[in-house]
Formats: C-alpha cells, structure tokens, sequence
C-alpha cells in the first residue's frame, strides 16, 4: 500500500465506543471548525450540524431515531451528530461572505435558471424538496474534513445512513429546507468484546478495500 498521512491510515469506523470517555467542548468546537473549513461550491456552505453530548436531550433525539440495531451500540458513543444540508433553491444563489458578491458565473448561472423556473408552479405546501446533489456532495466532504480530524484528536467517528429522517426533522424541529443526511456517533475506542455478540467479529475482523486498479476507469 502506498504510504499514507497516519490522519488517514489510522481512521476507522468502530462501534465500540468507551461508554465513560466525554467528549470536551474544545474537541467539539475543533470537529465542528473542520468541517466548516472543508471545500464548498461558490463558498456556499450549504452543511448544518445538530451535536448532542451523550444523554443530553439532543443525544436522546438522534438516538430514538436511529434503527435499534445501531443504538445497540451508538448510545455508548460520547457524542451523536446529525449532519444534513439546505435544499431550499433560494441557498443556490447566495453570496459569497467574502466578498458579497456572486461567488462564480456557475452560481449566477443557476441563479438565473432559479429566477427563469420561478414562474412554473412550485411544490405544495409541506411538500419535500428534492436535494440539490452539489449540497449533498459539499456536506459529504464537511463529514470527510470532520471526521479526519476527530483522528488528529485521537477520537473516532462512525456514521449511519438508515435512520428515521422524517422523525429526526420533527424531534429537533428543523425548518423546512433543512434535509437530515447522515448521523455521526463520536468518541474513543472502547472495548470490542463488550459489543452484543453478532458484531465482534466485524469489528474485530481484518479491514478490507478494493485494489486501486479496480477503482481507475482508464
């Protein structure tokens, strides 16, 4: 294998997280900075972040609505983040904060579409608004940004996609053009035989990954 920074060979998704370890405000500050560091299209920064310290209520509103077969093992995370991103059309033309300005022709592009589509009839009331994939993409790389870190600290992250969005939307009351994406359980390595039997052997077991040569297209 080609030699890695140790920020990246070192990461890794457990779920045995120690269950008396705390995540301090200083390392929540330092993820959070991150991921608000990470690259963004027209420096839109279309990510949002909902970060609950474990039993607080923010914690038990992310945790209800993960699947029970992940609380199993999240709740003894020190943290739980919910990560999701603005879908609303009105984000796509947004200025740039640096300089108050349309960030890039592309961004005055599809600013313009938006204002060409804003005759057409818009969706009912209540309805959910399709994501806008270019935000979906930039929260992914705030989570890579975020959880590289969370390595420096000596801290891990493992995310869960299967999760209740509609209840998560409704327990942490988030307005509308807020999409929920992706939970993060955060904290220190616990130990791995204290896991429900049925997943010692996947997180004690070898981590693999396709052969380069298998991910080049040409």
């Amino acid at each position: 294998m080609a030699d890695l920074t140790p920020l990246l060979a070192f990461r890794w998704s457990p779920r045995a997280f120690d269950p008396s370890a705390e995540l301090t405000p200083g390392e929540a500050a330092s993820l959070l900075e991150a991921a608000r560091w990470a690259p963004s299209a027209g420096n839109r920064q279309p990510w949002r972040f909902a970060l609950g310290h474990r039993e607080d209520e923010t914690w038990k509103r992310i945790l209800v609505n993960l699947p029970e077969r992940e609380q199993r093992w999240a709740r003894r995370a020190a943290a739980l983040l919910l990560a999701a991103h603005v879908t609303a059309t009105s984000d796509r033309a947004a200025a740039d904060p640096a300089t108050g300005a349309a960030a890039d022709s592309a961004t005055s592009d599809r600013a313009a579409a938006d204002t060409e589509a804003s005759a057409a009839p818009g969706p009912a009331p209540g309805a959910p608004v399709a994501p806008d994939p270019q935000t979906a993409y930039d929260l992914g790389q705030a989570v890579a940004h975020l959880t590289v870190q969370a390595t420096a600290l000596g801290l891990h992250v493992r995310q869960i996609h299967d999760l209740d969005r509609a209840g998560l939307a409704a327990d942490l009351d988030l307005p509308g053009d807020i999409r929920p994406a992706v939970a993060l359980a955060v904290g220190r390595l616990g130990d791995p035989l204290s896991l429900p039997a049925d997943l010692v052997a996947a997180e004690t077991g070898l981590r693999h990954r396709r052969p380069l040569d298998d991910l080049l297209l040409v």
